[in-house]
């Protein structure tokens, strides 16, 4: 293995900081958190014979959805209006007296939809319809929400890989050398 010079540290230290802002600040997903997400999503489905469970941030960006299609609409539409929705529900919420709103429920004639803010930073929308109701909808999403809590605390908390490769002291001088050759 090569040496680090230590010219190139200031700008590491940069970016590995600057990937722990973003992912403080808005989050970020690899696909090896989304599968967990996903599993999380798919029994909680089978659990509660929900139709469609859309995991998003609450800037409105999907994370993750499983289940049946959405008969109408994208779901990228779905996840900003839910989105949307909870932030007018938050400035209710404060007019009432109350720090927030965890779960809003809108009920229609054919499909329902459960929203459940997870944590401090995203929401699930589930879709249900008259195969259950919303009393098994609330109780199985309860513990969902506990684990789905619980991954995302853990993808917060995770620092990314470092590098195990190291560049040579010497490797400004050898790249600005190679690349004299070629011009």
């Amino acid at each position: 293995m090569h040496q680090r010079s230590d010219a190139f540290a200031p700008r590491e230290h940069h970016d590995m900081a600057r990937d722990q802002d973003l992912r403080h600040n808005r989050l970020v997903f690899y696909a090896r958190d989304v599968q967990r997400l996903d599993g999380e999503l798919d029994a909680f489905l089978e659990s509660s014979n929900a139709r469609s469970a859309i995991l998003i941030d609450k800037e409105g960006h999907l994370v993750t959805r499983r289940g049946e299609p959405l008969q109408s609409g994208s779901v990228d539409s779905i996840a900003a209006l839910v989105a949307g929705s909870f932030a007018a529900t938050r400035e209710m919420a404060r007019l009432l007296g109350e720090q927030e709103f965890t779960s809003l429920f809108h009920q229609g004639q054919r499909d329902s939809i459960q929203l459940q803010l997870i944590g401090e930073r995203t929401l699930l929308a589930i879709v249900f319809d008259e195969r259950t109701n919303l009393g098994l909808v609330r109780f199985y999403v309860q513990e969902a929400v506990r684990n789905i809590e619980q991954i995302l605390t853990e993808i917060a908390n995770t620092k990314p890989a470092e590098s195990t490769e190291q560049l040579s002291e010497h490797f400004g001088a050898d790249a600005a050398a190679a690349l004299d050759k070629i011009f």
